[in-house]
């Protein structure tokens, strides 16, 4: 056995020896007497869960399984409990208000005080019993999935963890908070017993065993994955059992991969050149300085020096006539009074211009006009991702519209 546990149980018996007295005292009068116990006494019994304090305000009264073991060591019939479930108990904190509150109605402050100790007793169990099943509930969890050593028990012991988590909600189901208002009346130390205190127990067990549940759904789905993978395993081994001279294919000479060994990801990733990084400025400047023309046609003869008059006279000419369509543009957009898109007008016009060209007079044109003629006019380009270049976009239309 185990020489720690053994140790455990001596240091047990020892405080219960010492206390034994105030601990008996406890058992008969409901609560510990507090002044015949010291500090440190005091934190020993709370520290090895024989005494509990059901708030700050309470006295220190005796736990459940103390109490428990006392009444069936001494064969106490008076406050032993029948049936543990919550139907039954609720039954009797119902049938101890009723008898306090006709103790009370009749003067009989002795019985009142009597039923109101034994009523209080019952409730701080009902609540401890119920914390209690909800930390068995974890001891669960931690504990008993490790002993089992198969998935399949592992399961099993899921399910049953499942099953009591369901029994408890029900049994918080039988809490009928507005029964109990009805039975505690305007009764305020009924009321604190039966609806606040009961109140708070219900939603502080209500909350984690949500959590208990969640946990136990998420341990059970691993479970079955990990049976499901295992049973995987297992049956390839037994294949390759039954077939020694197996020998897998190789999967790099194959054009299409299964889905089961494609898992791995592209080793190229998709990329586009940064031009405003500043760490790559020597390298783009480096391979910008190595670019050479390239000519179409290495017979075309190189394009002559000499200027020509005329030449500048037609690119004067054509200038004028670009101007004279933008401000037609302007007048028409105007006059119509509706937003007029710069390309649709070329087309509409069948004007010749390039469309780079004619968005580019636009555009300068635009932002010439004087400022009182200016702020009749509202310009709006239209962008889109240019994809070689990151963060770099293209014009491609301009609309123009009166304000």
């Amino acid at each position: 056995m185990n020489p720690n546990l053994l140790k455990a149980g001596k240091r047990l018996f020892k405080l219960l020896d010492r206390n034994s007295e105030a601990l008996m005292e406890g058992y008969a009068n409901g609560q510990l007497d507090e002044a015949e116990l010291d500090a440190k006494q005091a934190q020993a019994l709370l520290q090895a869960g024989l005494v509990f304090r059901p708030d700050a305000d309470s006295p220190l009264m005796l736990s459940s399984n103390l109490r428990s073991l006392l009444e069936e060591a001494l064969s106490d019939i008076r406050n032993r409990e029948i049936d543990a479930n919550v139907g039954t108990r609720l039954n009797s904190l119902k049938t101890l208000a009723s008898h306090y509150k006709e103790a009370r109605h009749q003067g009989d402050l002795a019985a009142a005080d009597a039923y109101l100790q034994d009523l209080t007793q019952h409730t701080y169990q009902l609540t401890e019993s119920l914390r209690h099943s909800t930390r068995a509930l974890w001891s669960r969890i931690n504990n008993e999935f490790g002993y089992v050593a198969s998935l399949s028990a592992k399961i099993r012991e899921n399910q049953l963890a499942q099953q009591q988590v369901k029994e408890l909600l029900d049994s918080l189901s039988l809490l009928s908070f507005e029964s109990l208002s009805q039975t505690a009346g305007d009764i305020r130390e009924l009321r604190r017993l039966l609806v606040l205190h009961l109140a708070v127990a219900v939603e502080e067990c209500t909350q984690e065993l949500a959590v208990v549940q969640s946990r136990l759904l998420a341990l059970l789905g691993r479970f079955r994955e990990l049976r499901g993978k295992a049973r995987l395993l297992k049956g390839f081994a037994l294949h390759c059992e039954r077939q020694p001279d197996y020998q897998p294919k190789d999967w790099t000479l194959q054009s299409q991969l299964p889905d089961l060994l494609n898992q791995s990801p592209a080793c190229i990733r998709p990329a586009a050149v940064d031009i405003r990084h500043q760490d790559h400025e020597q390298q783009l400047l480096s391979l910008a300085s190595k670019l050479k023309p390239r000519r179409h046609n290495q017979h075309e003869p190189e394009a002559s020096s000499e200027l020509s008059l005329e030449a500048s006279e037609e690119f004067a000419l054509s200038e004028q006539q670009i101007k004279r369509d933008v401000e037609d543009y302007l007048v028409s957009s105007f006059d119509s009074l509706q937003q007029l898109s710069a390309l649709d007008y070329l087309e509409q016009n069948e004007l010749t211009w390039p469309a780079e060209v004619w968005l580019y007079q636009v555009w300068g044109s635009y932002h010439a006009l004087p400022d009182e003629q200016r702020q009749y006019f509202s310009l709006e380009h239209h962008e889109e991702d240019y994809g070689q270049f990151t963060g770099n976009r293209i014009v491609t239309d301009i609309t123009v519209a009166v304000r």
